[in-house]
């Protein structure tokens, strides 16, 4: 009896220790230990540098900081610079979808070797890139001798500067929407097609709606990477002022001449949009992901 009871009672205090016991353990290091980390890492990587330029902008007057980030010249670099990373962001949405959707749903020769392809302007430095494109798309290049005799001027013309940064940004939505494609439910497809949907409702109102949030952040992605792009725009731009010339060719050409405040200004402008612009994308981001949830 005493053997039998004492046995119960230590039954039930092991079976409630493990609930007095809610902590939760990790492989890492505790939150405050990471937490320092990440917040010592971030400031020195990027809080720091851009409270820097911040503050060396912060010691121009009004006057002079709208003399230097909007005359004329700098101004045609804006255009020049957002609208070519627009059509490029936009280029590859249509055309990175479709790399992408082939690289997951099909299973051919060379599949690997062309999956493995789209990382090439990740791993060669963007000055050689931009080399390789002038060599082509130039007037006696292979493929801009043809386009010159059709009367199109491919390289020393903004078309050129959309190529290049097309050429640089493409990765970003394929291997955003990668992973995506990949988690779809083949089985909504043929519930769709079951109930009488032909290819194009199917995609209009089963896959393009649970893929165009990653499709969303690969354009946000491509877009911030070719507001900033330098080495592989440089050499088939022409860097004609006002007509070729890229913002961050202007930043270059400021910092050369000793005019950091000139310089800085742009910079402040550049930060500023390239900011608004991620945030209205994870905004909208976030009302599609609540209105879908809906």
């Amino acid at each position: 009896m005493e053997l039998t009871l004492h046995v119960s009672l230590g039954e039930g205090s092991c079976a409630k220790q493990p609930m007095s016991r809610k902590r939760s353990y990790s492989v890492l290091p505790g939150f405050g230990l990471t937490m320092g980390y990440t917040l010592t890492y971030l400031s020195l990587i990027v809080l720091i540098p851009l409270a820097a330029l911040i503050v060396r902008a912060a010691s121009m007057s009004l006057e002079q900081f709208w003399a230097a980030a909007f005359n004329p010249r700098v101004m045609a670099s804006y255009r020049i610079t957002f609208g070519t990373s627009l059509v490029a962001a936009l280029v590859n949405s249509v055309f990175g979808f479709i790399v992408a959707w082939s690289l997951v749903r099909y299973r051919f020769v060379g599949r690997k070797l062309l999956d493995a392809l789209i990382d090439l302007p990740f791993a060669i430095p963007t000055a050689v890139s931009g080399i390789a494109l002038t060599a082509i798309y130039d007037r006696n290049g292979i493929l801009g001798h043809t386009l010159f005799q059709w009367g199109i001027k491919s390289a020393l013309s903004p078309l050129g500067i959309c190529i290049a940064l097309t050429f640089i940004s493409l990765p970003f939505v394929v291997r955003t929407l990668q992973p995506a494609l990949e988690e779809m439910d083949g089985e909504s497809e043929e519930a769709a097609m079951c109930l009488g949907a032909s290819r194009w409702e199917t995609f209009r109102r089963v896959i393009f709606p649970a893929l165009f949030p990653s499709l969303l952040t690969g354009f946000a992605l491509a877009f911030a990477r070719s507001l900033g792009e330098y080495g592989s725009v440089v050499f088939i731009s022409g860097n004609l002022p006002m007509k070729t010339e890229i913002t961050s060719l202007l930043i270059i050409t400021k910092f050369e001449q000793h005019d950091h405040l000139g310089a800085t200004a742009i910079a402040i402008v550049m930060l500023v949009a390239s900011f608004a612009i991620l945030m209205s994308i994870n905004g909208l981001q976030w009302y599609l992901a609540k209105k879908f949830r809906g």
